[in-house]
């Protein structure tokens, strides 16, 4: 089989880029032998063509198509996302043609078969996993990183994008609650990110860096109301620390037990909780990026088989009938 794969996000610094990047490598390592996978954003002369975020669904596929969409927020809550929800109002449309779509969490397959109104048996539910590159780290490279960013020697943590404001994600909210440890932002980010009251705001930082600020936290605090999966939780207990969440349902649904969990909104609860999280944390899922890329092989050969399939059943017009 072989797949056209949009990678074009996988220099993107945010969680998008993090999919893109270890689906890709695990799709190359668990390919059977006749499969294939070129990086190509035009889909000529594939069996498949799979946009791993909704940037790259096209409204016309010259083969079956797959797309990943990571979640619906800014269908949900148009009135935070008015411009994105304008610039990909083609996207979605697309998206509601393709053959199959990859969501993270049976949360986003209900957002998805309610505001797009796609059947549940063309949605495919493949979790995501943490990079092999998140694992515990020593006191030399936790060292390194404290000295580097200016970290307190003991701090709350929060992951993720910081390049414009996202009402869901709760950061500004979660900066200005009272808590009696220093909280750490950790992303790429904008100037205003540097304006919350406060907080230590690293910036962007290398996999291996994230990795040993991940393990020399106290405990990771996940403030936002609404998620598609929340990698950087997995992430957190893949290096062994222990992860406080607000109760957003795909968090909820990833997370189980693993997590302590506080009532939506509640920042000062959320900041306690993360305040008395003891180790050893639970360990991740055991779900890991090679189980989703052979799910995701195998959403490629559905998508085509049922292509085939309707191409076979599609009635033909007489000769003649024009």
């Amino acid at each position: 089989m072989r797949v056209a794969f949009d990678s074009r996000a996988q220099g993107d610094p945010r969680g998008i880029g993090r999919y893109v990047r270890c689906l890709l490598e695990a799709l190359r390592e668990t390919a059977a032998a006749d499969g294939t996978v070129i990086e190509t954003a035009q889909p000529r002369r594939a069996d498949v063509y799979h946009s791993p975020w909704l940037e790259g669904a096209l409204l016309r596929s010259p083969c079956p198509m797959v797309v990943t969409l990571h979640d619906v927020a800014n269908l949900k809550r148009r009135g935070e996302y008015l411009r994105a929800a304008m610039r990909f109002r083609l996207r979605y449309l697309a998206v509601q043609h393709a053959q199959r779509v990859i969501v993270p969490t049976h949360a986003v397959a209900a957002d998805v078969q309610e505001r797009l109104d796609i059947d549940a048996e063309r949605i495919s539910v493949i979790a995501e996993a943490p990079a092999p590159v998140m694992y515990p780290r020593g006191e030399p490279e936790i060292a390194a990183v404290r000295a580097r960013y200016h970290l307190p020697a003991e701090y709350l943590l929060w992951v993720g994008g910081l390049l414009h404001p996202e009402p869901r994600k709760r950061v500004a909210a979660l900066a200005a609650a009272p808590r009696r440890m220093p909280l750490v932002l950790v992303g790429p980010a904008r100037p205003w990110a540097h304006e919350l009251p406060d907080v230590t705001v690293t910036g962007q930082v290398s996999d291996d860096e994230l990795a040993a600020i991940y393990t020399g936290a106290h405990a990771l605090v996940f403030p936002s109301d609404d998620e598609g999966f929340g990698l950087p939780a997995v992430e957190a207990l893949a290096c062994g620390t222990p992860v406080a969440a607000c109760q957003a349902a795909a968090l909820r649904e990833v997370l189980g037990e693993r997590a302590t969990f506080v009532e939506l909104g509640d920042m000062e609860g959320l900041l306690e909780a993360g305040l008395h999280a003891t180790r050893p944390a639970p360990a991740p899922p055991a779900w890991t990026w090679a189980d989703a890329a052979r799910a995701t092989w195998a959403t490629y050969a559905a998508a085509r088989a049922e292509a085939q399939l309707k191409t076979r059943r599609a009635p033909r017009l007489p000769r003649g009938v024009f």
